[in-house]
């Protein structure tokens, strides 16, 4: 039996999602093949917390938990932090160094996934289509007459590391700008405004499934809302359609574009990439590398209709890091 650290909470504002990431993966974990332990990370303690909610601090040397004087060791460690410290990079880093293996990419390419701007930067010379953009930093000169020329309108402003659809707004008129650009400055100093890219939506996973790249059946998303914000994407206010109501050829070209990418950043782990297609071709908006593991997130949807268990999936990611 393995002891697998399923560490959740994290440092961001997608942090309530994140537990309830984590403690799907606690319930559908292998109870044949694995012992699961519940691991909140959080800016003011690192706890694992157990069956009766009593919490136990974890050691940072070396990840350990000491519980009724037996210390506890962790064969592999199970990432389910969305945002930050599990999604930038961060924790990567701390693993890597204590040579603890661990179930997502990593820290460089979580680092760079992390990070729209630089990540579609590099992805662009492998053919992948992306919005057009203009880049801000806290402090830099607003120009809305610039950033209009630019990107047009409508538009999108964005936090350019942030997930969960926090801190974006659509802009419609230029004198929005000013507003939408301080409520992405909440969450972010770095800010992204992309071209509004009018178009079918899809969100394409792809993972390392018994040693092999796959991509799983795309998903299209249709929001009531403007676009696929945080109401829509978690409190119902959007249809999922797995599989996407596309042509085979466009099929084709999003899931080349995805498993591209997955293979030119040498991914490891989850990813998840959201498209929107414009006159045919798929345009990349952001990767996701902890994508939502609920049972109505996106991906445990994919592995469904692809005939994979979450049961499967989490032993896959663990065993894939294991080897």
């Amino acid at each position: 039996m393995k002891n697998i650290a399923i560490i959740m909470g994290g440092y961001s504002s997608e942090y309530k999602i994140s537990l309830i990431s984590g403690n799907v993966v606690y319930q559908f974990l292998d109870k044949n093949k694995y012992n699961g332990f519940r691991i909140h990370i959080f800016k003011e303690k690192w706890v694992y917390v157990d069956d009766n909610d009593i919490e136990f601090p974890i050691d940072k040397n070396d990840f350990s938990v000491t519980v009724n004087a037996n210390k506890i060791t962790f064969d592999c460690v199970f990432n389910a932090i969305h945002g930050t410290p599990g999604e930038d990079g961060l924790m990567q880093s701390y693993f890597e160094l204590i040579r603890k293996p661990q179930t997502s990419c990593d820290y460089y390419q979580a680092a760079l996934t992390f990070n729209k701007r630089d990540l579609l930067s590099v992805l662009k010379p492998y053919g992948i289509k992306t919005a057009t953009s203009y880049y801000l930093n806290k402090g830099d000169e607003i120009d809305p007459v610039e950033i209009v020329k630019t990107v047009g309108l409508p538009c999108f402003v964005k936090p350019n590391k942030s997930g969960s659809s926090f801190g974006i707004s659509k802009v419609k008129i230029a004198a929005e700008l000013p507003i939408a650009i301080e409520i992405a400055y909440k969450e972010d100093n770095e800010i992204i405004i992309e071209s509004f890219l009018d178009g079918i939506e899809v969100s394409v996973g792809v993972i390392n499934y018994q040693g092999k790249t796959i991509v799983l059946p795309i998903t299209e998303i249709v929001s009531e809302n403007d676009f696929f914000d945080y109401e829509a994407k978690y409190q119902g206010k959007s249809q999922e359609i797995t599989p996407a109501r596309i042509s085979n050829e466009m099929t084709q070209k999003v899931s080349e574009a995805a498993k591209r990418a997955y293979e030119v950043l040498k991914m490891k782990g989850f990813s998840r990439s959201e498209f929107i297609f414009v006159n045919g071709e798929p345009h990349m908006l952001e990767m996701n590398t902890i994508p939502g593991l609920t049972t109505e997130s996106l991906i445990p949807q994919q592995a469904k209709v692809a005939g994979i268990s979450l049961e499967d999936l989490f032993s896959n990611a663990i065993e894939l890091a294991l080897a």
